[in-house]
């Protein structure tokens, strides 16, 4: 089987993102067919569009060239006041105007981490509302939200969790699927 790349995208830049250290627990507990690997968007800045006017900044065209080429996309978002974060938004902005679209038609999965109860349940719902103008293809099953994060990893980012884990796996597994099942109907 061939090996299928993940381009995994946190919502977050802190050095101890929950959301950061459940992209890599996903990237240790992908099977081999399954590579992921983690973009880096801290170099992107605030949308403008004289900026763009003037030249597209590097980091955008690298992590739009780094989306074509993977074969689906794992987003992991935290939730600021019932939302996505403010980065997350300014990076799909950005991108939004690539031409081609980098986004169009990719498989995508959505997971977050979040002190709070909820897990960054509506973050994810509001993720999906936003990329359905990139056409992306998002799996709708497992729901992955991890609450009270603060509990679930241990003070060095590792997932301490087996619960969380098991869940993770099956939603790696299942976005491999529906990656596969996606291509195959093209």
């Amino acid at each position: 089987m061939q090996t299928l790349n993940i381009l995994g995208i946190s919502g977050s830049l802190r050095k101890d993102s929950f959301n950061s250290a459940a992209l890599r627990a996903a990237q240790k507990l992908a099977q081999d067919e399954v590579k992921i690997e983690i973009a880096d968007i801290s170099q992107i800045p605030l949308y403008d569009q004289d900026i763009r006017d003037n030249a597209i900044p590097e980091s955008v065209t690298t992590l739009a060239a780094k989306i074509m080429a993977a074969d689906a996309i794992l987003f992991s978002t935290p939730e600021y006041n019932y939302s996505i974060s403010g980065v997350l938004k300014n990076t799909i902005d950005w991108l939004s105007r690539e031409s081609p679209q980098p986004f169009a038609g990719k498989p995508a999965a959505v997971m977050s981490a979040s002190m709070s109860l909820f897990g960054g349940a509506r973050a994810q719902y509001d993720l999906r509302k936003i990329m359905i103008y990139m056409d992306v293809h998002f799996l709708n099953k497992p729901e992955v939200m991890i609450a009270q994060a603060h509990e679930r990893f241990d003070g060095n980012g590792q997932l301490i969790d087996e619960s969380t884990k098991k869940h993770l796996e099956k939603l790696i597994v299942a976005l491999a699927e529906w990656t596969r099942h996606l291509k195959h109907e093209k």
